[in-house]
């Protein structure tokens, strides 16, 4: 896959995962009352969540944005070729 659209791909699935987490812990908090729509903790949950998510995504990029060479040299399991 090309370094690009690798990258690209990465992001987006790191979006989801915080969009998903967030708006889910959000809609918790909303039906427990312990605050209201279009308050200050709702945006410091989405803003919470978004820097959990940014620590994360940088911590496990080297893991999927590795080049094709080097996941490759790993042996077989690593390559797309059989």
């Amino acid at each position: 896959m090309n370094k690009t659209w690798r990258g690209i791909t990465y992001v987006s699935v790191w979006v989801v995962i915080w969009g998903t987490v967030a708006s889910l812990m959000d809609w918790m908090l909303l039906t427990g009352e312990v605050y209201e729509t279009g308050t200050s903790g709702q945006a410091v949950t989405f803003i919470g969540y978004g820097a959990a998510t940014v620590v994360m995504a940088t911590r496990y990029a080297g893991r999927f944005l590795a080049p094709d060479a080097e996941q490759s040299s790993h042996g077989p399991e690593g390559s797309d070729q059989q």
